[in-house]
């Protein structure tokens, strides 16, 4: 079993066909989603993971593309210098994602990698450019 995260990006117009529906009743691919940006007229977004065989998930790759979805892999991983992290805040309030947070009761930044969906929003607004990517 492969286990991969994918942001798909959905054109402006209405698609009718059940997507993610069908990676999972046709293709029986396990689908986590993450994070999920989509409205009418506009471009959607969509960030999953996907956990099937290789040849499976393959086959779901191609579908989605006939679809007329980009899909594109997430190799990129973010990472932070927590030891020189001053806990402004900052960057907690561009994390759509929740990856990022402040604790109530210590007011220190928590950082969950398994919510990040890598927008990069981090690495702008730290004060101290503690973010870094790292490419997988």
């Amino acid at each position: 079993m492969i286990h991969k995260r994918f942001v798909l990006t959905f054109p402006p117009a209405e698609i009718e066909e059940p997507i993610t529906y069908n990676l999972i009743k046709k293709f029986d691919i396990m689908v986590n989603i993450v994070r999920a940006d989509i409205s009418p007229g506009k471009i959607g977004h969509l960030v999953m993971e996907m956990t099937a065989p290789a040849k499976v998930l393959k086959e779901g790759m191609a579908y989605i593309k006939q679809q007329n979805v980009d899909c594109e892999l997430i190799e990129k991983k973010i990472s932070y210098r927590e030891d020189l992290c001053i806990h402004c805040g900052a960057c907690t309030s561009v994390c759509f994602a929740g990856a990022l947070t402040l604790k109530r009761e210590t007011a220190e930044l928590s950082f969950n990698p398994e919510k990040c969906v890598v927008c990069e929003l981090c690495l702008k607004s730290c004060p101290l450019n503690l973010f870094s990517i790292d490419i997988g």
